[in-house]
């Protein structure tokens, strides 16, 4: 007799979740969970992937977020077979780059900072998905690449995060050329903070998460914001914006708590957690 939830006798089984959850100590990792397929940023993998973005900003006990993939890399960009079968509907590729440039612009706003696991490939649109979260880590065996020219396609998107992180040269390079490059350069470029042997990837991970996780969140979610906020002003505005954020930022209990605690040689007890 088939328990409760259980499929009827004879249903084809369900398909198992595009993006698996785990949380840990207020750190929720995020996996792709395509990983046969390099887990594509396919139309229902952005939109699984969004969802559980916007879950994990919403569940107080979160402090950061770590992204990964399945499988033998972290994601090779956008499902070209699914971009193929709609080729000729305009609208239809107008609402998947829209869909896949909100969940590039959600990773910045969010409130938790955001890790990228990144393993094996990341390439195009999943290189693009690296860039835009806040920190990344990477396996010296991973590659990065933004190859569209090779089919056709010139990666203009993925370019967007990628020149933000590495200047226009070096992003050129990348866009023309479609060769990749490896974990090591990656790290020379500015693309990722650090690249480490693949046996110590997720501790390396897991350490950067945890120092992280033991700070305010109201305080880190607060910075964040001003961080991206300023990048984008001039250079009086950003100081007058930063000024501000931080003249309001001593009115809270947090920094009494945080100067306090120094002052007083313990560790603090964070109010805005």
């Amino acid at each position: 007799m088939s328990g409760a939830g259980d499929p009827a006798p004879g249903a084809p089984a369900a398909e198992p979740p595009l993006v698996t959850r785990r949380t840990e100590g207020g750190v929720v990792t995020l996996q792709l969970d395509r990983g046969q397929r390099f887990n594509p940023l396919s139309s229902a993998m952005l939109a699984a992937l969004e969802a559980e973005l916007t879950a994990a900003a919403a569940d107080p006990s979160a402090r950061v977020v770590v992204l990964a993939g399945a499988g033998r890399g972290f994601c090779a960009g956008h499902d070209l077979r699914e971009l193929r079968d709609h080729a000729g509907d305009l609208a239809w590729q107008r609402r998947l780059f829209a869909d896949c440039g909100r969940l590039m612009a959600l990773l910045p706003a969010l409130p938790l900072p955001v890790i990228a696991r990144v393993h094996g490939i990341a390439s195009a649109a999943g290189c693009q998905l690296v860039s835009m979260c806040d920190l990344a880590v990477a396996s010296d065996e991973a590659r990065f690449a933004l190859p569209g020219v090779n089919v056709g396609l010139f990666c203009s998107t993925p370019a967007v995060g990628v020149a933000r992180n590495l200047g226009r040269k070096r992003a050129m390079e990348l866009l023309l050329t479609g060769a990749p490059i490896d974990a090591v350069t990656a790290l020379a470029w500015g693309l990722v903070n650090r690249a480490v042997p693949a046996a110590q990837l997720d501790g390396e991970v897991a350490g950067l998460a945890r120092a992280i996780a033991g700070r305010s969140r109201a305080v880190i979610a607060a910075g964040k914001q001003a961080f991206y906020r300023q990048l984008e002003l001039p250079l009086a505005e950003a100081h007058a914006l930063a000024g501000e954020e931080m003249a309001r930022g001593m009115l809270t209990e947090d920094a009494a708590e945080g100067i306090e605690a120094f002052l007083g040689k313990r560790e603090p007890r964070w109010r805005g957690r």
